[in-house]
């Protein structure tokens, strides 16, 4: 029976009980110490903004725990993906990443600058959509084959697959820049993703945080909730399904949680899944999903009436209209204007106070 380790935390003890997490979902039983382990970090948008990026208390969390278990630092390396419109360098600072990173000297690769080869992939299991939307070839980063991946997601909801964990934490790390391209079947990539880690890592696991969560139009325009929960499992569409849940939505219903269990790449099923730690058979935060002008415009691309011209406007050389709109609307408008007064408001919070002071 697949496993998830669940606890409330709060921000005096929120390091030990990282540590006690990891334990009740048997880190060191699950990742082999005698093979490099990756650390895939969360960077929605450059900006801090609550429930949005992998919390600095979780990537430390995890850190300290693997060299308190014996992991040699050398072989713990963090990863960063930037996107066409959010900034990698820039938000590792922001989130106070680096801080952290550099405080244990734990060496970062950035997936995608020059130094960082790519190579074509031919997947052994069954490709859902991948080979189709890639048929020159599937590219993944050299360095990712024989590592162990630990994914370090927060718990929010977005706009194309309702909830994001650790099965889309992938999408930032496994594709390169052109994973837009997957967008309109979003879904069938997440699985698929997970059927290529299944075949590279030694190991897959998750790490959730959910002190700040994040509802709404994710993964930046949401309202953030303080909820004081982190969860752990080494499966990941299992800890999905439990995110899912607490959140307030039947995890089947989702459609790459429904076909990842399927396809066995994990349990989906709720009813199927053991709860470690706390019991949150009634916990249910009644989240409800949504969209932005941006995001209600891709999905008239994705979905809608312009779906004819999906390739011409986003795969093509006038793609960068998408990329100054995106961040025209997120960037110029929407954080300025509405996501700094909930950022103050959150700053007020014992989770706020601690980033703030983050040393």
């Amino acid at each position: 029976m697949s496993k998830v380790a669940v606890l409330l935390t709060s921000p005096e003890r929120v390091l030990e009980d990282y540590k006690r997490l990891l334990q009740l979902a048997g880190l060191e039983k699950i990742l082999p110490k005698e093979t490099a382990t990756l650390l895939k970090i969360n960077i929605s948008w450059h900006h801090w903004y609550p429930a949005c990026s992998t919390t600095p208390w979780q990537l430390e969390g995890v850190i300290k725990t693997l060299l308190s278990a014996g992991f040699p630092r050398d072989n713990i390396i963090g990863a960063h993906n930037k996107t066409v419109v959010v900034s990698d360098r820039v938000g590792e600072v922001y989130n106070k990443h680096k801080l952290v990173t550099d405080k244990y000297a734990i060496p970062m690769v950035y997936l995608n600058e020059e130094d960082v080869q790519w190579e074509r992939y031919k997947p052994k299991g069954e490709m859902l959509v991948l080979d189709k939307v890639f048929p020159k070839g599937i590219l993944i980063p050299k360095l990712f084959r024989g590592k162990s991946i630990i994914h370090l997601p927060t718990m929010k909801t977005h706009v194309f697959t309702t909830i994001t964990g650790a099965m889309k934490n992938a999408f930032g790390g496994l594709l390169s820049e052109n994973r837009h391209w997957t967008h309109s079947v979003i879904h069938e990539t997440l699985v698929d993703l997970l059927t290529i880690q299944k075949e590279i890592h030694p190991a897959v696991f998750a790490v959730m945080d959910a002190t700040f969560a994040g509802e709404g139009p994710g993964p930046r325009c949401m309202i953030p909730h303080v909820k004081n929960y982190i969860l752990a499992s080494e499966d990941q569409v299992a800890i999905d399904a439990i995110s899912a849940k607490m959140q307030g939505f039947d995890p089947i219903s989702l459609k790459f949680i429904r076909l990842a269990h399927e396809k066995g790449l994990g349990c989906g099923d709720p009813n199927q899944i053991e709860i470690i730690g706390e019991d949150i058979s009634e916990v249910n935060f009644r989240f409800k999903c949504g969209d932005t002008l941006a995001s209600k415009g891709q999905k008239v691309i994705y979905h809608g009436f312009l779906k004819t011209f999906e390739h011409l406007l986003l795969r093509t050389a006038i793609v960068p209209w998408s990329f100054f709109a995106s961040r025209l609307y997120h960037d110029l408008y929407w954080y300025p204007f509405i996501g700094k007064k909930r950022v103050k408001e959150m700053q007020k919070t014992g989770w706020g106070q601690l980033f703030l002071n983050y040393r």
